[in-house]
């Protein structure tokens, strides 16, 4: 529970501490064994500042993260990076397939701000097939391919033929 600066306490929502906005521990990777076993047996997805590390296992999606001193030597960066992808993975986790996730950070992670990572991790989301695509802006429906071929009107039965 929070202080007011009157000394008198304010409930977590009053101060304005929100509970469900971390991510629970049931949906982290912790050991050592978890991790070893997604990187043997997992799917392996590249991209320029993240790699994800992805075993479908059955189990409800859960997020193990790798953050090394070589991505950056203060740790204020690299929990800054840690926050950014936990904070995304949890908007994420209703629509991601089941299974254990791990993201390894690589040296242009330190180089994004936080938007920068959480649109990396969701590319890499998309592009490992965990994530479904966005649904495409506009209000027309896609165009078929029998659309692309130009067409004739109809010809009328008692007009002569060309």
């Amino acid at each position: 529970m929070a202080m007011q600066s009157t000394g008198t306490p304010v409930s977590d929502e009053d101060a304005g501490v929100v509970a469900s906005a971390t991510l629970p521990r049931t949906a982290r990777l912790r050991r050592r064994a978890e991790f070893d076993r997604v990187f043997a047996d997992g799917q392996r997805v590249l991209g320029p500042a993240l790699v994800l590390h992805r075993l479908a296992d059955g189990q409800p999606p859960r997020l193990g993260l790798a953050v090394s001193r070589k991505v950056d030597a203060r740790a204020v960066g690299r929990n800054r990076i840690k926050r950014a992808l936990r904070e995304e993975f949890r908007h994420c986790r209703a629509h991601l397939a089941t299974g254990a996730y791990v993201v390894v950070a690589r040296g242009a992670a330190a180089d994004l701000d936080s938007a920068g990572l959480r649109r990396a991790l969701r590319g890499l989301l998309q592009r490992a097939g965990a994530l479904p695509a966005p649904a495409r802006a506009g209000t027309m429906p896609p165009a078929s391919p029998s659309d692309a071929a130009p067409r004739r009107a109809p010809r009328r039965p008692d007009s002569p033929a060309r």
